[in-house]
């Protein structure tokens, strides 16, 4: 009678939803429910809601508490320190008489409002009891106020609250794993199942609207949620509200469902026009500024655009008028300035009031995850770019594959200055901080060392996105002082040198974690996170992808990376056939992405880049990484900018020059280098040539079609 009266209040006031619930019609012998630990009603509800009867590992300090030595009135009670080996052997032992006992391995409510640490014991209790493995995932309750979240989230006296019971499994670990070892193995791969638990319980069938509509009622429309230069910061109701009017004069000129170019910086103009399209029902093609009049037309005639949206202000600024001049020849330009004056009181009100009703602005929007949310395009680095249309599904179910591994929170402070062309600017650095209720500051360019620093020091950012290039040039014009608040340092896009690593850590105390992707891959594959950090990796694969390495050809180290996931592109847009989507394929069968990088995963799940399997050299039958070649130029000269490349060679087949910018570097001196320590001769370039320039792409990388050409004009 008891569990029934706490059923029925529970649903009366929470709403309570209980998914999968007919995975307990099979439990084993000996059953373990692991959960995630949101608020103390959390015992409560599985009192309440779970079909069988069941003893609850709690916290010793929790159980004797009041709460604690009431609910053992009326259940049964198991106090357990997870960090102490006699209670976890006690555990195991009640675990081996069977039935099912519920523990939450994180050992605490969370305070961030994402996955906290999770012990080694829980795993070690499922590994040696031969237990099966229930993952239920509680979500809701974090927002009542019976949470840890006070003054990090909006709370709410009765938050709807879900249980997803997902399907038994088992954890197995290989024999070779054996003492500590074996332990840490456990519970790392109960934090992994408890990882994937939160990644395929999330809702990822939401279209970009509906992400962000969810945000605002999560957060409340008063959120302060974006600001740039201007200093004016937009809260959720007026970014959604700008964005309905902005969006109304886009529609007027525009047809439904049309792909529209993009050609804007990172401002909130910028972010208003992203989101008045995918209001309105229109899929934004980011055009990438720093590649002239020939690279914006070839993105224009692969994505088949008729129309591309600037602004007068910033092809002035960014002194892009002859580029703008040739490309208006191709297209029609819509400018910002022309619609704003198209906009009356009667649209402002109009589009004040459709901001405000969610049900009205869904009538207008896509409404299906799985047709194109946006159009980006590749860098060029080594080759003609090419479209990569990207869902809403895409882009989505990466945010939530990043949210599962990383706590976000609505205290915390963004600073973006990476372009929205690109995709980490644009998914990790937009779309997900702004639908995860984290203010982001926009800065228009990245390349401005000694702004970005006074900025992050200004607005007290705690999170901040960069390439390895641009986070150099920060920690050498940065004071000691300007990211004291800092607590992610986020780096992709390309490789993190170990010098840049070791400033950050020693001139500011701040970790950088570095991450891995691709374009193609909306973008994350995998990343370091401050549970799972190892340096000269790029991290663990990121929940929910598949992978498979393929052997190369002469390559005695790594193998070529191939990946699958909800994450992983529409497809391409060529140039050769445009407007033509063309799906992921490899030889592994349709929705296989090959990266066309040599990698080496560890027994524990980390990455390390070798290099591009374009980007090596076959000199006399063997393979040599281009990108070690520009690595150990780094160590050499680590605030200088290094390329090599592979030349023709008559006698050895290929040979690798290296173009830098450090003016008196020789052969000699990386030879010299590379002897000391230890490093094959045939990875010294044979030719060092010095360049004043070296040629940049607007995402930071080295542009290596330029370079070549430059080698070219320098033979």
């Amino acid at each position: 009678m008891l569990k029934a009266l706490l059923r029925l209040i529970l649903r009366r006031l929470y709403r309570v939803e209980v998914t999968g619930i007919e995975n307990f019609t099979h439990l084993g012998e000996r059953t373990l429910i692991i959960a995630n630990h949101t608020s103390f009603l959390d015992a409560a509800l599985f009192y309440a809601f779970l079909p069988v009867p069941a003893t609850f590992a709690i916290n010793t300090y929790i159980a004797r508490s009041w709460m604690g030595r009431l609910a053992s009135l009326f259940c049964d009670l198991f106090p357990l320190d997870p960090a102490n080996p006699l209670s976890i052997r006690a555990l195991i032992r009640r675990v081996e008489q069977g039935g099912c006992v519920v523990i939450f391995p994180e050992g605490r409510i969370t305070v961030t409002g994402a996955l906290m640490k999770i012990y080694h014991g829980p795993g070690l209790v499922a590994v040696r009891s031969r237990a099966s493995i229930v993952p239920v995932r509680i979500d809701g309750a974090q927002y009542s106020p019976f949470s840890r979240l006070r003054g990090r989230v909006r709370l709410s006296w009765f938050p709807k609250i879900t249980l997803n019971i997902q399907t038994p499994r088992t954890l197995h670990i290989e024999e070779q794993y054996r003492g500590r070892k074996r332990r840490e193995r456990a519970g790392r791969l109960l934090a992994d199942m408890m990882t994937d638990m939160m990644f395929e319980t999330s809702n990822k069938d939401l279209t970009l609207t509906e992400r962000l509509l969810e945000a605002r009622r999560i957060h409340g429309g008063k959120h302060l949620i974006a600001e740039d230069v201007n200093r004016k910061p937009f809260s959720y109701n007026s970014l959604i509200t700008k964005s309905v009017v902005l969006g109304q004069q886009l529609a007027s000129c525009t047809e439904q469902k049309e792909t529209v170019g993009v050609l804007l910086p990172s401002t909130l103009a910028t972010i208003s026009t992203f989101w008045g399209l995918q209001i309105y029902g229109r899929v934004p093609a980011m055009l990438n500024y720093t590649v002239g009049s020939q690279g914006m037309i070839s993105a224009c005639e692969t994505a088949v655009l008729s129309r591309v949206i600037t602004s007068r202000r910033f092809i002035k600024q960014a002194r892009l008028d002859d580029a703008v001049s040739t490309l208006a020849q191709q297209v029609e330009l819509i400018y910002l300035e022309d619609l704003a004056e198209k906009i009356s009181s009667f649209n402002k009100l109009k589009g004040f009031l459709q901001g405000r009703i969610d049900s009205w602005l869904l009538r207008l929007a896509e409404r299906d995850a799985n047709k194109e949310a946006v159009v980006l395009f590749t860098s060029g680095s080594e080759g003609t770019p090419k479209g990569v249309v990207l869902s809403h599904r895409n882009l989505l179910s990466n945010i939530q594959q990043l949210t599962s591994r990383i706590d976000f929170n609505a205290q915390d402070v963004a600073l973006n200055a990476l372009p929205l062309f690109h995709s980490f600017g644009l998914t990790a650095g937009m779309i997900m901080p702004i639908t995860s209720g984290v203010k982001t500051f926009f800065y228009p360019s990245p390349l401005h060392y000694r702004v970005v620093p006074e900025i992050a020091y200004d607005i007290n950012a705690t999170i901040m996105f960069g390439t390895n290039t641009f986070l150099a040039g920060y920690a050498r014009f940065a004071d000691t002082y300007d990211f004291y608040s800092m607590r992610y340092v986020f780096a992709g896009a390309e490789k993190l040198h170990d010098d840049v690593r070791r400033v950050w850590q020693e001139k500011f105390g701040v970790r950088i974690f570095e991450g891995y992707g691709a374009t193609e891959t909306s973008p994350v594959i995998a990343g370091n996170t401050p549970m799972a950090n190892r340096a000269s990796s790029v991290g663990q694969m990121m929940p929910g992808m598949d992978y498979q390495l393929l052997d190369v050809p002469g390559l005695e180290t790594g193998q070529r990376l191939q990946v699958r996931g909800p994450n992983i592109m529409m497809g391409y847009l060529l140039n050769d056939n445009p407007g033509v989507l063309v799906p992921p394929v490899t030889e592994l069968g349709a929705g296989w992405y090959d990266t066309g990088d040599i990698v080496t995963i560890d027994s524990d799940g980390f990455i390390r880049i070798c290099g591009r399997a374009k980007r090596f050299a076959k000199i006399a039958g063997e393979m040599v990484s281009l990108t070690s070649v520009e690595s150990l130029a780094s160590k050499i000269w680590p605030d200088a900018l290094h390329a090599a490349i592979a030349i023709p060679d008559e006698r050895k087949g290929e040979q690798v020059v290296l173009l830098t910018t450090i003016e008196d570097a020789s052969r000699a001196i990386i030879l010299s280098h590379a002897q000391n320590d230890g490093i094959a001769e045939i990875n010294v370039p044979r030719k060092v040539i010095t360049v004043i320039k070296m040629p940049i792409l607007g995402t930071g990388k080295i542009d290596y079609v330029s370079v070549n050409k430059l080698m070219e004009s320098l033979a």
